[in-house]
């Protein structure tokens, strides 16, 4: 049979002749857990028949408790598409709460299958872990307050030297601030609760924060906060794993990218929409935007 008599059998099927097949064509977990090597943690995680994350429990909206005692959150989310992916789901996970300095120790001992909780990508980390593909872009965004006068950018950035900036101290901070507003005063502050104390008390005009930050809180509490509407120094988010495992980092790689770009976006699409206040952007078939 040639190319183009396959082609006209294949459109004859028709959308029940592709349900079929796509059926026939399901695989089991035990035989999908036949096909990874041997030493591969796909395999073993299959055959456990549940996934151990790596995450944590304090900070919104990537991972938290909500008022029902559940932890929730889009670090959360994209562990249960993971165990959708593995199992058809979502359920099947179990989540290891651990400190920040333990994402990368705990996936090189095997004490988590893997980290999913806000880490930046780098290449410095890249030289101890794997990362997955990105799923999220994080930046640092300015919240202001909805009854300001000078609430957006563009107010903020006229303002000049008279407007004032809270941040979060670092050896970067003021260079950070100025990177989008050159000619404000910022005031570097010790906690993440005193920059936004400094806001809502107008000790500031703005405060600089995560972007994911920024829409989280504006999109709860609208009354209360107010996204400026400029967001700069873009930082890639990515899933920890253990280095020298293919078959692993490829099943979370294409699992991620179906569930943000592909046939199966219910879940992240949902997630995005409720932390980030946001509809995703819509996809098109056609040329592949990933």
């Amino acid at each position: 049979m040639n190319d183009t008599s396959g082609r006209r059998d294949f459109l004859k099927m028709g959308m029940a002749g592709l349900a079929t097949a796509g059926v026939l064509a399901a695989v089991d977990t035990q035989k999908a857990a036949a096909q990874a090597a041997s030493d591969s943690l796909l395999r073993t995680v299959l055959d456990r028949g549940k996934l151990i994350v790596g995450t944590g429990s304090t900070n919104a909206p990537w991972h938290f408790e909500n008022d029902a005692g559940e932890l929730v959150g889009m670090d959360i989310t994209m562990g249960r598409i993971l165990a959708k992916g593995l199992f058809d789901d979502p359920t099947k996970v179990e989540f290891v709460m651990q400190d920040p300095a333990q994402r990368i120790p705990n996936v090189t001992t095997n004490k988590v299958d893997i980290t999913i909780q806000f880490m930046t990508m780098s290449a410095q980390r890249s030289q101890l872990i794997n990362f997955s593909r990105p799923y999220y872009v994080e930046g640092v965004a300015l919240l202001t307050l909805p009854t300001a006068e000078n609430k957006t950018f563009d107010k903020l950035l006229a303002g000049g030297s008279a407007t004032r900036v809270s941040i979060l101290q670092n050896v970067d901070a003021e260079a950070s601030v100025h990177m989008a507003l050159p000619e404000s005063q910022v005031m570097q502050i010790d906690t993440q609760a005193n920059v936004l104390q400094a806001l809502e008390s107008k000790r500031v005009d703005a405060a600089a924060v995560d972007l994911s930050t920024v829409r989280w809180l504006a999109s709860r509490n609208p009354d209360k906060y107010f996204d400026a509407g400029k967001s700069w120094f873009s930082m890639l988010y990515g899933a920890a794993l253990r280095q020298g495992d293919l078959d692993w980092l490829t099943f979370v790689n294409q699992t991620f990218t179906i569930a943000m770009f592909g046939h199966e976006t219910a879940l992240y699409d949902a997630a995005f929409k409720d932390y980030f206040g946001q509809e995703p952007p819509a996809r098109h078939p056609g040329f592949p935007v990933i």
